[in-house]
């Protein structure tokens, strides 16, 4: 992050009086305001942190203060930027964009303090709702983190497989033509020996199986036409159906193969497991925090003023519609 970032984000948050002096030079200070004491001692203490082990170098200071490889690390993989666990070096430009963005930001912050800005009752009220978070989520991670082992994630892939039954798909091939006429007489040369994919090459309606010798591969009973499936999974493999007629004409179809479908494996189901053990993880801490900590929602409105409320922004919606419009349509 530049300093010119920094500026459009300081801007960004002020009020619209202050937008015009943003990026423009300022009046002296002797003409508006006195100039800041930049003799002022500054408390270092409210940000003096301690490395995360002896292996954790510096990787800058500022002031006093230090900002670590871990803190370098930790800010990279919360900007989605590198993975957790990824190797990441002072030489990568990463690291250096990353670094160049703390030490900004530390600057602001301790000017911020030397100025007593976290006095405010605001900007406290602030520091303690981002406290908040940054705590909820490290219990979050802490006591979920058990929930989601591996074990935990094995556990939840066999129940699954045992729940799901195997489904059965079957590989087939089929002729498309327009009338019955013409899918007796596919029926006829195929009885006579003809074939089935060089027939269905020559005379076959379907552009996307035509040159691939009517071949449809493999599907399940769901994942076809109903009529067609209907067909598909009675007529033994080896075996040529009847003609037939579907939505998109006559059909005559054989059956390549049957067999159970693959279940899932265990990596590719581990993602939607991993969700989740994490989801069913948080609710579950949550269900055990409410029973120490009572909740009372003192401003919310009860459920009969909530539809009245609901009810009347709804009238006054639709006076608007036909407001707009000039009358009822």
């Amino acid at each position: 992050m530049t300093a010119v970032s920094l500026l459009r984000i300081v801007c960004a948050g002020l009020g619209l009086a202050a937008l015009a002096s943003c990026g423009q030079a300022g009046p002296a200070p002797s003409e508006t305001q006195a100039a800041p004491d930049r003799r002022a001692p500054v408390d270092y203490a409210f940000i003096t942190l301690e490395p995360l082990g002896e292996d954790d170098a510096v990787a800058a200071s500022v002031g006093e203060t230090q900002i670590y490889m871990s803190d370098v690390r930790r800010e990279a993989v919360s900007q989605n930027l590198v993975e957790d666990g990824a190797a990441l070096r002072p030489a990568d430009p990463v690291f250096q964009q990353v670094l160049s963005e703390l030490i900004e930001q530390r600057l602001l912050a301790l000017e911020a303090r030397r100025q007593g800005l976290d006095a405010d009752a605001e900007t406290r009220r602030r520091l303690a709702a981002a406290e908040e978070r940054i705590l909820g989520n490290v219990l979050v991670e802490t006591a979920v983190s058990r929930s989601v082992s591996d074990e935990a994630v094995q556990r939840v892939y066999e129940e699954q497989v045992r729940l799901v039954p195997p489904t059965e798909e079957v590989r087939a091939r089929h002729i498309l033509v327009s009338t019955r006429e013409e899918a007796d007489e596919v029926a006829r040369l195929l009885a006579e020996g003809e074939d089935f994919a060089t027939l269905a090459a020559q005379v076959s309606q379907d552009p996307a199986t035509r040159f691939e010798g009517g071949d449809l591969g493999y599907f399940t009973r769901e994942g076809i036409l109903p009529g067609f499936a209907g067909v598909a999974f009675e007529t033994p493999v080896g075996s040529i159906s009847a003609p037939f007629q579907t939505e998109f004409g006559w059909h005559v179809l054989t059956v390549v193969d049957r067999r159970n479908q693959a279940r899932p494996s265990l990596d590719e189901m581990r993602p939607r497991i991993v969700r989740f053990l994490t989801l069913d993880g948080i609710q579950t801490l949550l269900d055990t925090i409410r029973e120490t900590y009572p909740v009372t929602r003192s401003a919310a409105p009860a459920p009969a003023e909530l539809r009245a409320q609901e009810t009347e922004e709804t009238g006054r919606g639709a006076e608007n519609d036909t407001d707009s419009s000039g009358g009822e349509r």
